[in-house]
Protein backbone atom coordinates (compact mmCIF):
# COMPACT_ATOMS: atom_id res chain seq x y z
CA UNK A 1 0.00 0.00 0.00
CA UNK A 2 1.31 3.41 -1.10
CA UNK A 3 1.32 6.27 1.41
CA UNK A 4 -0.71 8.87 -0.35
CA UNK A 5 -3.41 6.17 -0.56
CA UNK A 6 -4.93 6.60 2.69
CA UNK A 7 -4.92 10.77 2.15
CA UNK A 8 -7.05 10.02 -0.63
CA UNK A 9 -11.11 10.64 0.31
CA UNK A 10 -13.37 9.03 -2.62
CA UNK A 11 -17.41 9.62 -2.39
CA UNK A 12 -19.23 6.69 -4.03
CA UNK A 13 -22.67 7.90 -4.68
CA UNK A 14 -25.30 5.04 -4.56
CA UNK A 15 -22.67 3.07 -2.34
CA UNK A 16 -25.44 0.86 -0.73
CA UNK A 17 -26.41 -0.50 -3.60
CA UNK A 18 -25.45 -4.14 -5.45
CA UNK A 19 -22.24 -2.86 -7.30
CA UNK A 20 -21.98 0.33 -5.09
CA UNK A 21 -21.68 -0.80 -1.31
CA UNK A 22 -18.46 -3.77 -3.54
CA UNK A 23 -16.82 -0.35 -4.25
CA UNK A 24 -16.67 1.10 -0.55
CA UNK A 25 -15.73 -2.77 0.43
CA UNK A 26 -12.73 -2.87 -2.01
CA UNK A 27 -12.12 0.86 -1.44
CA UNK A 28 -11.38 0.76 1.87
CA UNK A 29 -9.21 -2.74 1.68
CA UNK A 30 -7.26 -0.13 -0.71
CA UNK A 31 -6.63 1.60 1.87
CA UNK A 32 -8.61 5.20 1.06
CA UNK A 33 -10.65 7.39 2.61
CA UNK A 34 -14.45 6.51 2.03
CA UNK A 35 -17.99 8.42 2.02
CA UNK A 36 -20.93 7.32 0.65
CA UNK A 37 -23.24 10.22 -0.82
CA UNK A 38 -26.93 9.25 -0.64
CA UNK A 39 -30.49 10.93 -0.49
CA UNK A 40 -31.39 9.39 2.83
CA UNK A 41 -28.08 9.20 5.58
CA UNK A 42 -30.69 8.10 7.88
CA UNK A 43 -31.74 4.84 6.23
CA UNK A 44 -27.97 3.78 6.02
CA UNK A 45 -27.14 0.84 8.06
CA UNK A 46 -24.60 -0.25 10.11
CA UNK A 47 -24.08 -4.12 11.50
CA UNK A 48 -21.56 -6.08 12.11
CA UNK A 49 -19.97 -7.66 9.35
CA UNK A 50 -21.37 -4.76 7.09
CA UNK A 51 -20.62 -0.97 6.80
CA UNK A 52 -17.13 -0.17 7.91
CA UNK A 53 -17.19 2.06 10.93
CA UNK A 54 -14.89 4.44 9.41
CA UNK A 55 -17.10 5.03 5.89
CA UNK A 56 -18.92 8.64 6.24
CA UNK A 57 -21.96 9.08 5.18
CA UNK A 58 -23.10 12.51 3.58
CA UNK A 59 -26.31 13.80 2.05
CA UNK A 60 -26.32 14.38 -1.61
CA UNK A 61 -29.34 14.55 -4.01
CA UNK A 62 -28.22 14.60 -7.95
CA UNK A 63 -30.69 17.06 -8.38
CA UNK A 64 -29.39 19.88 -5.66
CA UNK A 65 -26.08 20.75 -6.68
CA UNK A 66 -25.65 22.42 -3.08
CA UNK A 67 -25.65 19.04 -1.61
CA UNK A 68 -23.09 17.79 -3.94
CA UNK A 69 -20.69 20.68 -2.99
CA UNK A 70 -20.85 19.50 0.55
CA UNK A 71 -20.34 15.76 0.07
CA UNK A 72 -17.54 16.42 -2.55
CA UNK A 73 -15.21 18.76 -0.66
CA UNK A 74 -12.30 17.63 -0.03
CA UNK A 75 -12.54 14.36 -2.61
CA UNK A 76 -9.60 13.58 -5.00
CA UNK A 77 -12.50 10.88 -7.50
CA UNK A 78 -15.91 10.85 -7.25
CA UNK A 79 -17.95 7.39 -8.25
CA UNK A 80 -21.21 7.46 -9.61
CA UNK A 81 -23.02 4.24 -8.82
CA UNK A 82 -26.71 5.45 -8.89
CA UNK A 83 -29.21 3.63 -11.39
CA UNK A 84 -32.19 3.70 -11.94
CA UNK A 85 -33.88 0.72 -13.84
CA UNK A 86 -37.78 1.62 -12.99
CA UNK A 87 -38.98 5.30 -13.36
CA UNK A 88 -41.40 6.74 -10.71
CA UNK A 89 -43.59 9.46 -10.20
CA UNK A 90 -40.92 11.58 -8.85
CA UNK A 91 -37.72 10.35 -11.05
CA UNK A 92 -36.98 9.30 -14.57
CA UNK A 93 -34.82 7.96 -16.49
CA UNK A 94 -33.22 11.42 -17.61
CA UNK A 95 -33.39 12.66 -14.36
CA UNK A 96 -31.15 10.64 -13.10
CA UNK A 97 -29.09 9.20 -15.67
CA UNK A 98 -28.82 12.45 -18.24
CA UNK A 99 -29.05 14.72 -15.87
CA UNK A 100 -28.24 13.91 -12.63
CA UNK A 101 -24.99 12.67 -13.89
CA UNK A 102 -24.24 16.01 -15.62
CA UNK A 103 -24.66 17.76 -12.31
CA UNK A 104 -22.30 15.05 -10.54
CA UNK A 105 -19.77 15.90 -13.10
CA UNK A 106 -20.26 19.80 -13.36
CA UNK A 107 -19.65 20.03 -9.56
CA UNK A 108 -16.88 17.49 -9.57
CA UNK A 109 -14.82 20.11 -12.47
CA UNK A 110 -16.11 23.20 -10.29
CA UNK A 111 -14.52 21.91 -7.41
CA UNK A 112 -11.37 20.40 -8.72
CA UNK A 113 -11.90 16.69 -8.29
CA UNK A 114 -8.89 14.67 -10.02
CA UNK A 115 -10.78 11.31 -10.73
CA UNK A 116 -14.55 11.19 -11.76
CA UNK A 117 -15.66 7.28 -12.45
CA UNK A 118 -18.74 6.99 -14.28
CA UNK A 119 -20.39 3.67 -14.28
CA UNK A 120 -22.51 2.93 -17.51
CA UNK A 121 -23.69 0.01 -18.97
CA UNK A 122 -21.91 -1.98 -22.16
CA UNK A 123 -24.98 -1.74 -24.22
CA UNK A 124 -25.37 1.94 -23.99
CA UNK A 125 -26.31 3.32 -27.00
CA UNK A 126 -28.62 6.46 -28.59
CA UNK A 127 -30.39 4.21 -30.91
CA UNK A 128 -32.05 1.92 -28.73
CA UNK A 129 -35.55 1.73 -28.64
CA UNK A 130 -35.53 1.38 -24.44
CA UNK A 131 -35.44 5.19 -22.78
CA UNK A 132 -33.25 3.71 -20.01
CA UNK A 133 -30.75 2.25 -22.52
CA UNK A 134 -31.10 5.74 -24.27
CA UNK A 135 -30.55 7.97 -20.97
CA UNK A 136 -27.02 5.86 -20.48
CA UNK A 137 -25.93 6.89 -23.46
CA UNK A 138 -26.65 10.27 -23.44
CA UNK A 139 -25.55 10.56 -19.76
CA UNK A 140 -21.85 9.58 -20.72
CA UNK A 141 -21.83 12.60 -23.25
CA UNK A 142 -23.05 14.63 -20.74
CA UNK A 143 -20.55 13.99 -18.37
CA UNK A 144 -17.58 13.72 -20.62
CA UNK A 145 -18.91 17.50 -21.81
CA UNK A 146 -18.57 18.54 -18.62
CA UNK A 147 -15.69 16.93 -16.80
CA UNK A 148 -13.73 15.58 -20.02
CA UNK A 149 -11.39 13.27 -18.33
CA UNK A 150 -14.31 11.51 -16.59
CA UNK A 151 -13.90 7.24 -16.42
CA UNK A 152 -16.61 5.69 -18.12
CA UNK A 153 -17.14 2.07 -16.48
CA UNK A 154 -19.32 -0.16 -19.17
CA UNK A 155 -20.08 -3.54 -17.45
CA UNK A 156 -21.76 -6.02 -18.74
CA UNK A 157 -24.96 -7.95 -16.78
CA UNK A 158 -22.89 -8.60 -13.20
CA UNK A 159 -23.26 -11.27 -11.06
CA UNK A 160 -22.30 -12.05 -7.61
CA UNK A 161 -21.64 -15.26 -5.03
CA UNK A 162 -24.65 -13.89 -3.63
CA UNK A 163 -26.93 -13.87 -6.37
CA UNK A 164 -27.78 -11.39 -8.61
CA UNK A 165 -27.52 -12.83 -12.51
CA UNK A 166 -27.36 -16.66 -11.89
CA UNK A 167 -29.07 -16.40 -8.79
CA UNK A 168 -32.48 -15.01 -10.40
CA UNK A 169 -32.13 -17.32 -13.40
CA UNK A 170 -31.38 -20.02 -11.21
CA UNK A 171 -34.52 -19.95 -8.70
CA UNK A 172 -36.65 -19.83 -12.04
CA UNK A 173 -35.11 -22.59 -13.52
CA UNK A 174 -35.78 -24.39 -10.28
CA UNK A 175 -39.16 -23.18 -10.15
CA UNK A 176 -41.18 -22.85 -13.34
CA UNK A 177 -41.29 -25.81 -15.92
CA UNK A 178 -41.67 -24.32 -18.99
CA UNK A 179 -39.13 -21.31 -19.48
CA UNK A 180 -39.74 -18.47 -21.79
CA UNK A 181 -36.78 -17.36 -23.96
CA UNK A 182 -36.15 -13.87 -25.29
CA UNK A 183 -36.66 -14.42 -29.36
CA UNK A 184 -35.30 -17.71 -29.43
CA UNK A 185 -32.39 -17.00 -26.83
CA UNK A 186 -29.41 -16.33 -29.09
CA UNK A 187 -28.52 -13.27 -27.44
CA UNK A 188 -24.82 -13.16 -26.05
CA UNK A 189 -24.26 -12.07 -22.82
CA UNK A 190 -21.13 -11.60 -21.50
CA UNK A 191 -21.45 -11.32 -17.37
CA UNK A 192 -19.02 -9.86 -15.32
CA UNK A 193 -18.35 -10.36 -11.50
CA UNK A 194 -19.43 -7.38 -9.57
CA UNK A 195 -16.14 -7.74 -7.21
CA UNK A 196 -14.03 -7.09 -10.41
CA UNK A 197 -15.68 -4.14 -11.64
CA UNK A 198 -15.28 -2.45 -7.98
CA UNK A 199 -11.57 -3.44 -8.16
CA UNK A 200 -11.65 -1.74 -12.14
CA UNK A 201 -12.95 1.45 -9.78
CA UNK A 202 -10.49 1.16 -7.19
CA UNK A 203 -7.85 0.93 -9.57
CA UNK A 204 -9.47 4.67 -11.61
CA UNK A 205 -9.62 6.34 -8.08
CA UNK A 206 -5.92 5.45 -7.47
CA UNK A 207 -5.00 7.02 -11.18
CA UNK A 208 -5.09 3.69 -13.70
CA UNK A 209 -7.17 4.59 -16.75
CA UNK A 210 -7.91 7.97 -16.21
CA UNK A 211 -10.35 9.67 -19.10
CA UNK A 212 -10.77 6.28 -20.71
CA UNK A 213 -13.88 4.02 -21.53
CA UNK A 214 -13.37 0.92 -20.57
CA UNK A 215 -15.90 -2.00 -21.07
CA UNK A 216 -16.17 -4.59 -18.46
CA UNK A 217 -17.26 -8.28 -19.06
CA UNK A 218 -15.86 -11.76 -18.00
CA UNK A 219 -13.86 -14.86 -19.93
CA UNK A 220 -17.22 -16.66 -20.36
CA UNK A 221 -19.44 -15.75 -23.09
CA UNK A 222 -22.55 -17.38 -23.13
CA UNK A 223 -26.41 -17.25 -25.22
CA UNK A 224 -29.30 -16.73 -22.93
CA UNK A 225 -30.50 -20.01 -23.96
CA UNK A 226 -27.20 -21.41 -22.70
CA UNK A 227 -27.08 -19.86 -19.31
CA UNK A 228 -30.38 -21.47 -18.68
CA UNK A 229 -29.50 -25.13 -20.02
CA UNK A 230 -26.10 -24.74 -17.55
CA UNK A 231 -28.69 -23.70 -14.62
CA UNK A 232 -30.99 -26.78 -15.48
CA UNK A 233 -28.30 -29.38 -15.84
CA UNK A 234 -26.64 -28.11 -12.32
CA UNK A 235 -29.86 -28.43 -10.96
CA UNK A 236 -30.62 -31.49 -12.04
CA UNK A 237 -34.32 -30.45 -14.09
CA UNK A 238 -36.02 -30.89 -17.29
CA UNK A 239 -36.93 -27.63 -18.94
CA UNK A 240 -38.70 -27.27 -21.75
CA UNK A 241 -37.29 -23.80 -22.92
CA UNK A 242 -40.06 -22.36 -25.45
CA UNK A 243 -39.19 -19.28 -27.52
CA UNK A 244 -40.92 -16.26 -27.70
CA UNK A 245 -40.74 -13.39 -30.23
CA UNK A 246 -39.88 -9.69 -28.26
CA UNK A 247 -42.96 -8.40 -29.72
CA UNK A 248 -44.71 -10.64 -27.32
CA UNK A 249 -41.91 -9.23 -24.61
CA UNK A 250 -42.47 -5.54 -25.63
CA UNK A 251 -45.78 -5.48 -24.92
CA UNK A 252 -45.94 -7.36 -22.11
CA UNK A 253 -43.40 -4.91 -20.52
CA UNK A 254 -45.01 -2.03 -21.28
CA UNK A 255 -48.40 -3.51 -19.68
CA UNK A 256 -46.76 -4.39 -16.43
CA UNK A 257 -44.74 -0.96 -16.66
CA UNK A 258 -47.36 0.75 -14.40
CA UNK A 259 -46.62 -1.79 -11.66
CA UNK A 260 -44.63 -0.50 -8.43
CA UNK A 261 -41.94 -2.56 -8.86
CA UNK A 262 -42.66 -4.93 -12.19
CA UNK A 263 -40.69 -7.79 -12.59
CA UNK A 264 -40.28 -7.20 -16.71
CA UNK A 265 -39.37 -3.58 -17.76
CA UNK A 266 -38.51 -2.33 -21.34
CA UNK A 267 -34.72 -1.93 -20.28
CA UNK A 268 -34.81 -5.65 -19.72
CA UNK A 269 -36.38 -6.35 -22.95
CA UNK A 270 -34.43 -3.99 -25.14
CA UNK A 271 -30.62 -5.21 -23.23
CA UNK A 272 -31.92 -8.40 -24.28
CA UNK A 273 -32.17 -7.81 -27.99
CA UNK A 274 -28.68 -6.92 -28.74
CA UNK A 275 -25.58 -8.58 -27.75
CA UNK A 276 -24.41 -7.40 -24.92
CA UNK A 277 -20.67 -8.56 -24.71
CA UNK A 278 -17.26 -6.64 -25.20
CA UNK A 279 -16.38 -5.14 -28.64
CA UNK A 280 -13.33 -6.11 -30.70
CA UNK A 281 -11.49 -2.99 -29.80
CA UNK A 282 -12.68 -1.38 -26.47
CA UNK A 283 -10.53 -1.16 -23.45
CA UNK A 284 -10.96 -4.13 -21.04
CA UNK A 285 -9.69 -4.76 -17.77
CA UNK A 286 -6.84 -5.95 -19.50
CA UNK A 287 -5.84 -2.60 -19.57
CA UNK A 288 -5.84 -1.99 -15.91
CA UNK A 289 -4.30 -5.88 -15.40
CA UNK A 290 -7.25 -7.39 -13.70
CA UNK A 291 -8.01 -10.77 -15.06
CA UNK A 292 -11.94 -11.43 -14.00
CA UNK A 293 -13.62 -14.25 -12.42
CA UNK A 294 -14.91 -16.73 -14.60
CA UNK A 295 -18.94 -18.18 -13.51
CA UNK A 296 -17.99 -21.77 -14.72
CA UNK A 297 -14.99 -21.69 -12.31
CA UNK A 298 -16.97 -20.24 -9.41
CA UNK A 299 -19.04 -23.34 -10.07
CA UNK A 300 -22.13 -20.35 -10.64
CA UNK A 301 -23.48 -22.00 -14.07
Amino acid sequence: MTASKPERKVIVLGGTGFLGSRVVRELRNQGFAVSIGTRFPERVVRSPGGLDAEVAVARSDLRDAETLKRAFQGASAVVNCIGLYVETRTDSFRDVHVTGARNVAATAATLGVRDLIQISGIAATRDSPSAYVRARAEGEDEVRSAFPAATILRPSAMFSRSGALFGDLDALVRRMPVIPLFGDGSTRLQPVHAGDVAKAVSMTAGGAGHGGVFELGGPDVFTYKEILERLARRAGKRRLLMPVPFGVWWTLASTLSGLSNPPLTPAHVALMQRDNVVGEDAATFSDFGIEPQSAIALGLV
